[in-house]
């Protein structure tokens, strides 16, 4: 069957006018506009550089954001929504897993590095794909060379001097000649074609056949070593890799396992690796982005002294990736000058003013993502392409239980994911997970048991299994 043609990506990009990305965003996120409105500007504006010509398309540099808002209120998901709209290399990091240089841990420079693995496995990806219909071709032609039976070959005839005359590098007797190669018949061609069409229509996906794979045993390294040397021993394991031969393996698999094996085998083999690289590289330099979360958590000046890792360092550390650099990496360097970084955090401690000047300059863009109350929750169960109730109905719709949400009962989940949050710690709409999970948890139970059946969840239903948890501060501190 032939593969879906995919779109090219900057016919792609020229059909996303910002109206029409907030407009995607909204199918999955609730609320928070100004965040919306400024990453579809951000991203229209990528656009826009790459069909400039001449230097100036160089001196255009990304504006780069800064989210502020609390937990759970969509910062992480727009932003990945944003790189999934735009084909993008994405990569989330926290800001506190990074190390000040000098100290043991990860250097920010593995930020680029990983950006750089996503963006090569992406594009490969890619490749992997226009090559596939020529590869599944490949592979059900040898899967058909392997289940038709061969003919035996006719015995050649051999004079009794032919052997000395092999070891003397020539002929004696010419009376005797090898048998004429098998002739294919039409017979036998016919016979080979209704093999393939049952090979590629899957009437034989259930049958054994053997074929031989290849294994590429790679040696094990690892280095304990200094931040910054990680990328030392991911390209000595690959350097050892390529050394080593690809053993081959004959294996007995079903026809069905033994086309999808082969189609990989033969579309690796059919892609160019360097040409590979060289556009990942490309995409992860043109269009990367780089989610930088819990950014507050290093915001502050110390002013107490010691050895221990200090936050502005790791900010200093940051900077140079922000405001363009070149890093190494494994497959080349990568200049970070036009990728885009969005960095978020809640701020109620320390504020945006606590990170040093120079990252503040270099996250010119700030919008605020406001906290999310009970009407937002009511939207985020009903509108979005992926609301929890969606999941929770096609989830036990597999068990063949029905799952029937009224608006009240919508009404009253909401309203105690709100309490909730207010009595204890605000996580925004991660609340909604915990409260749906403890109100589905019976029939998610007992599913397979009662089925075929129909569970209506009106207000009732929900006041019945939470109301009591809700009204207890210390239980839903640990339960809800």
């Amino acid at each position: 069957m032939p593969s879906a043609q995919r779109p090219d990506p900057s016919d792609l990009m020229a059909e996303l006018t910002p109206r029409r990305i907030v407009e995607e965003l909204d199918r999955y996120i609730i609320g928070q506009d100004a965040a919306k409105r400024a990453v579809a500007v951000a991203l229209r504006n990528r656009h826009r550089r790459r069909q400039l010509e001449g230097p100036i398309r160089e001196e255009v540099i990304p504006k780069n954001i800064l989210m502020i808002g609390p937990t759970g209120v969509g910062k992480t998901e727009i932003a990945r929504r944003l790189a999934r709209l735009a084909g993008a290399p994405f990569i989330k990091v926290e800001a506190t897993k990074f190390t000040e240089v000098g100290y043991v841990g990860r250097d920010v420079d593995a930020i680029i590095r990983d950006l750089a693995d996503i963006a090569v496995r992406m594009t490969q990806s890619e490749k992997v794909h226009e090559v596939e219909d020529r590869a599944r071709a490949e592979a059900i032609d040898l899967i058909v060379e392997t289940l038709r039976p061969q003919r035996p070959r006719a015995p050649r005839i051999q004079a009794p001097l032919d052997a000395v005359a092999a070891f003397l590098g020539q002929r004696i007797s010419g009376d005797t000649e090898q048998a004429p190669a098998e002739e294919v018949t039409d017979e036998a061609e016919r016979s080979r074609a209704r093999l393939r069409e049952r090979v590629e229509s899957g009437a034989l996906d259930g049958e054994t056949v053997e074929i031989e794979v290849e294994e590429s045993k790679s040696p094990f390294v690892q280095i304990f070593s200094p931040q910054g040397m990680e990328e030392m021993g991911m390209n000595l394991q690959d350097m050892l890799g390529g050394m080593m031969p690809k053993s081959k393996k004959r294996r007995r698999v079903t026809v069905g396992e033994a086309k999808e094996i082969l189609t990989y085998q033969r579309a690796q083999a059919l892609i160019d690796m360097d040409q590979v690289t060289a556009e990942a590289i490309d995409k992860a330099e043109e269009t990367g982005i780089v989610f930088i979360d819990e950014l507050d958590k290093i915001a502050g000046r110390e002013t107490g002294h010691g050895p221990e890792v200090s936050r502005e360092g790791v900010q200093r550390d940051i900077l140079p990736i922000v405001e363009g650099s070149t890093v190494m990496t494994k497959y080349g360097p990568v200049r970070t000058d036009h990728i885009l970084f969005i960095a978020a955090g809640a701020f109620h401690v320390s504020k945006p003013s606590d990170l040093i000047p120079e990252l503040q300059g270099r996250l010119p863009l700030r919008v605020e993502l406001t906290a999310l109350g009970g009407d937002d929750f009511v939207r985020i169960l009903k509108e979005p392409e992926n609301s929890l109730i969606k999941q929770y109905r096609a989830l036990l719709a597999i068990e063949g239980v029905e799952l029937d949400f009224t608006d009240d009962g919508i009404a009253e989940i909401a309203r105690i994911a709100a309490e909730v949050n207010q009595r204890t710690e605000d996580i925004g709409a991660r609340r909604l997970h915990t409260v749906m999970e403890r109100l589905l948890e019976e029939i998610s139970f007992t599913a397979p048991d009662v089925a075929p059946t129909r569970v209506i969840v009106d207000a009732a239903y929900v006041r019945d299994r939470l109301a009591d948890l809700a009204r207890d501060a210390d239980t839903s501190r640990y339960i809800l």
